[in-house]
């Protein structure tokens, strides 16, 4: 706690207990007033009378009320006009014992809760209003302050042992860590250190850890903040907190300075509505001059990460400011099997798991989403009740981050069944039969997700290049599905929806971007432009003429119609297996690449 602050929670509890104990005493007043002796009203005439008789023990006279107890016990109450004697009606102390109270005496209580009370809740509310401006100039004072979290990295240090995989980056970010250490072996060749370091790629590949393992390793302070704490809503503030962040890091050189998705203030200006007043622009001006201006400090190095490389600004990666670029990829299968081992270490897991078989079926997943597998395997593990995690526990779990939970309880009906049935099926046979697309690991109408059924095909080895006949064959298995529910039940559901989404992608990515159509050649068709308030497919530029755009989408309706043909020629050759495993699937719900084996007697040769 800022000790310039004050402690408003604690004066709030202090005003409160002082309210509530105000209140309890003004309770107990209003209690012993209200227990008083309950008394009979009668007239003055009537108690003249029963003095006389000498029915009255005695008198109380408080003002102008009278007050008294018959010799019964009864008690009573009356009263006589001001400024008049109870003599005059006959009642005299010869006669009854009379006490006159006197008017001055009153009791303390009421005078502390009628005078004293008002001015000391006068007094509070100012005292409270008084420290909650001071609270506010204090909050006022701190707006253009930076929000940059500090990390020690003696007290939680990561290394480069930590990150898995990532090789090369791991290399290009080594000469940062070395430039840290020993600046001087540099400096005396005049050799000078990147001052910005910009983390290229997909969401969860580990930017933000390799960041931390720079400075771990280096041993210096880490300052971390997101690019949007920087943008507020008045002008100006943005700025101030960038000055007041590279103030910090300089004071506390050398240091590493990590700024989070810098897309989100580092976007291209000019493009937006607020001109050279914008905010964002404002604060991407002060971090353009903080890193390469008139007072720059070399022992300062900003890293940054984003995965959108392409919406930055030029001047952010000019030479003098992030001139280094490194990329980061989705892991291949050897880094994503030493990333779980990593995730598991602290996991108990079964001797006879061969993670690099589990990382093989995880084709596509990033850092982020293998340690939420392994998580994951652990969950379903524990739900079980054992105390291992099984090579099945893993593979539930890496269907269940791809695909989403099982929906057992989604009933379909007997109709709905044989449609999925065939469907997936379909893509299943298809994919089995055909050359280039990838081995079918599970056929499942099971639900997943959104999903009626799925099929899971694995990769037999990881790609960075595909070409026009792999295309070709996987158009060919995504409509596989389409092509066997019109060939065994002769009609259409909407169960081909998504696969008629990708498949239209692919062959308009093969027309207009990777040049395979003969029509069009070796063209790329793909410029694309996006005005930053009217969102992509409004903002996006075609820069060709409607008659190229008639011909594209013949080429890509030729594409599909063709890719589906094929996938009926296959299904008609192998419509008898596909009846057979159509019923054996109904029946056991689930099926593995090796049903398909069997019953078509065709086995995909390996690659």
């Amino acid at each position: 706690m800022n000790p310039l602050i004050p402690n408003r929670s604690g004066f709030s509890r202090g005003f409160f207990w002082f309210i509530t104990i105000f209140l309890g005493l003004t309770l107990l007043y209003n209690l012993a007033v209200s227990t008083r002796v309950e008394r009979e009203n009668i007239t003055l005439s009537e108690l003249s009378q029963a003095v006389q008789e000498g029915k009255v023990e005695r008198l109380a006279i408080k003002g102008n009320t009278i007050e008294g107890a018959f010799k019964d016990n009864r008690n009573f109450r009356t009263y006589k006009e001001a400024d008049t004697s109870i003599a005059e009606y006959g009642i005299t102390p010869d006669k009854v014992s009379i006490d006159v109270e006197n008017p001055d005496k009153g009791s303390l209580l009421p005078t502390l809760l009628t005078v004293i009370l008002p001015f000391l809740l006068l007094g509070g509310f100012i005292w409270f209003m008084f420290r909650s401006a001071q609270g506010a100039n204090m909050r006022a004072m701190s707006f253009g302050k930076s929000t940059a979290r500090l990390v020690n990295p003696a007290s939680n240090r990561i290394t480069f042992a930590d990150v898995a995989g990532l090789a090369e980056p791991k290399f290009e970010l080594s000469e940062v860590v070395e430039f840290l250490k020993s600046p001087e072996k540099f400096r005396a060749l005049g050799a000078e250190i990147p001052k910005g370091v910009l983390l290229i790629g997909p969401p969860g590949t580990g930017k933000t850890l390799l960041a931390k393992a720079v400075a771990g390793e280096a041993g210096v302070p880490f300052f971390s903040i997101s690019a949007s704490e920087f943008v507020e809503m008045f002008v100006g503030v943005g700025a101030a907190r960038v000055r007041d962040l590279f103030q910090k890091a300089k004071r506390n050189a050398p240091a590493i300075l990590f700024i989070d998705e810098l897309d989100a203030i580092g976007r291209m200006r000019g493009s937006g509505l607020g001109g050279s007043h914008d905010e964002r622009e404002q604060t991407l001006n002060q971090i353009l001059v903080e890193m390469d201006g008139f007072e720059t400090d070399s022992r300062v190095i900003v890293m940054a990460a984003t995965n959108r490389p392409d919406v930055l600004d030029s001047a952010l990666l000019r030479p003098g400011r992030f001139d280094r670029r490194v990329v980061i990829d989705l892991p291949d299968k050897n880094e994503r099997a030493d990333i779980l081992r990593i995730h598991t270490v602290k996991k108990p897991l079964a001797s006879n798991v061969d993670l690099q078989k589990v990382a093989a079926s995880s084709a596509g997943f990033s850092g982020a989403d293998l340690k939420n597998m392994a998580n994951e395997a652990a969950i379903l593990t524990a739900r079980a009740g054992r105390k291992q995690i099984t090579t099945k526990d893993l593979t539930e779990a890496v269907e269940k981050v791809m695909m989403g939970p099982e929906r057992r309880s989604r009933v379909l009906s007997e109709q709905e069944k044989v449609i999925t049935a065939t469907h997936e099926l379909g893509h299943a046979i298809v994919g089995h039969m055909l050359e280039h697309c990838d081995p079918v690991h599970k056929i499942s109408i099971i639900s997943r997700g959104t999903a009626l059924g799925y099929t899971w095909s694995l990769p037999s080895e990881d790609r960075r290049l595909i070409t026009r006949d792999k295309f070709n064959d996987e158009l060919a298995q995504m409509l596989g599905g389409r092509a066997a529910e019109k060939l065994i039940l002769n009609q259409y559901s909407t169960g081909a929806q998504n696969d008629l989404g990708q498949a239209t992608k692919i062959a308009r990515d093969m027309v207009r971007l990777y040049g395979m159509s003969e029509r069009i050649g070796p063209v790329a068709l793909g410029g694309r432009e996006e005005m930053v308030f009217l969102g992509r497919e409004l903002g996006e530029h075609t820069h060709y003429s409607e008659r190229v755009a008639a011909i594209v989408d013949e080429e890509v309706r030729a594409l599909i119609e063709a890719a589906q043909a094929r996938a009926l020629v296959v299904l008609r050759k192998h419509r008898t297996a596909l009846a057979r495993l159509t019923t054996r699937l109904l029946k056991e719900e689930v099926l593995d690449g090796g049903a398909l084996d069997e019953v078509l007697k065709h086995k995909k040769p390996k690659k």
